[in-house]
């Protein structure tokens, strides 16, 4: 365990504080996860660095608690021998989020708590606005700003047109370019890089998340793997989600490179992220104009007359139809869940009264 150090420095906002006191006698402690490394947390609270793991009665068979995820803020009953044991997983902020790989899971959690989504990729070989335009609308979704950073300017001549591009997709949202090996471009960031704020970073693998951070530091935080040269693609130098505070007290959370951005229910994040699509929406002879064919149509209009680009509504409707499953599937899960819960309580009740499930059917 490391030293005491105070919450307030980690992020720990006065009204998060207060809305606790405002409950009364409470035994537990606040602290905010840094790590998860499977069953066990890494975890940072005023008695110092400590672990802890999840209260079951709470968490699980039944448990009404969200599971905590880097860059929570949680209640433990503190043990200064031991891991600490997890009880309660404090309100969020903001969150971020994606569709689980495995098909059929619920949402991966990625990060919680920040104020900041800096969505990374890089000038030479990663640049995606497809790709970006995901990771725009999920940022939207997470209830933080959104920023785009694009790394390694070093290793271009020059990028104005690419920048003319992310801005056209990035619209209403700021885009540096920087380099990690020049320094070039990170005096732009300053506004973002505050004490007690936390930022995080989101990218695929070896754009250059890890020497963005020491390049911020000031000093190697964190390893760094080479590159290969004819694709630029590297290995995950970053194997888990990670809560960093560096000494300027700027919270970083940095996350692996992902090779999949599976779309949730964003329909708030599409709204954000597209709004020179839906800006034409209203002035569509029909309200429920689908777009299309309609007599009438402002969209379709707006692409004839080459003001709407039709790549752009085409994106709009690729992630809308996503969203639109991720919502209805999110139902299914929702449902299966209740009826798990409802299965649990429910052996429960049969264990306390001694009884078979066959009792039930045959009164």
């Amino acid at each position: 365990m490391s030293n005491p150090a105070e919450l307030e420095t980690y992020g720990f906002l006065p009204a998060m504080r207060a809305a606790l006191e405002a409950r009364g006698s409470i035994v537990e402690i606040p602290a905010r996860v840094t790590a998860v490394h499977k069953e066990r947390y890494a975890l940072v609270c005023e008695q110092g660095e400590c672990f802890g793991r999840l209260k079951s009665a709470v968490y699980f068979n039944g448990g009404t608690q969200e599971f905590p995820t880097t860059g929570d803020f949680v209640l433990i009953a503190y043990n200064e021998l031991g891991d600490s044991t997890i009880t309660e997983t404090l309100p969020r902020r903001s969150l971020f989020a994606r569709k689980n790989p495995t098909l059929g899971e619920a949402d991966q959690v990625v990060a919680a708590n920040f104020d900041s989504v800096f969505i990374m990729q890089s000038l030479n070989h990663d640049l995606n606005p497809k790709r970006l335009e995901r990771y725009l609308t999920l940022a939207w979704q997470s209830g933080a700003m959104p920023v785009v950073v694009l790394t390694k300017a070093d290793l271009v001549e020059s990028y104005q047109e690419q920048m003319n591009e992310i801005l056209r997709v990035a619209a209403g949202v700021d885009v540096f370019a920087v380099s990690a090996k020049t320094g070039d471009g990170f005096a732009a960031l300053a506004g973002y890089l505050k004490p007690g704020k936390t930022i995080v970073l989101l990218g695929s693998s070896g754009v250059g998340k890890s020497s963005f951070v020491n390049a911020l530091a000031g000093e190697t935080v964190m390893a760094v793997s080479e590159i290969r040269e004819d694709d630029s693609k590297g290995r995950h130098t970053t194997t888990h989600r990670q809560l960093i505070r560096m000494n300027n007290g700027v919270l970083i959370i940095d996350t692996p490179g992902m090779r999949e951005l599976g779309m949730l229910d964003a329909s708030a994040g599409l709204s954000e992220s597209f709004a020179d699509v839906e800006q034409y929406f209203p002035l569509c002879r029909f309200s429920d104009c689908s777009h299309e064919r309609e007599p009438g149509c402002a969209v379709q209009a707006a692409i004839a007359a080459g003001e709407l680009p039709l790549t752009r509504f085409e994106s709009y409707k690729k992630l809308q139809r996503e969203s639109q499953y991720a919502a209805s599937q999110a139902d299914y899960l929702k449902l299966k869940q209740q009826r798990t819960t409802e299965i649990a309580k429910f052996s429960k009740a049969l264990q306390k009264s001694g009884g078979k499930r066959g009792d039930y059917h045959n009164e």
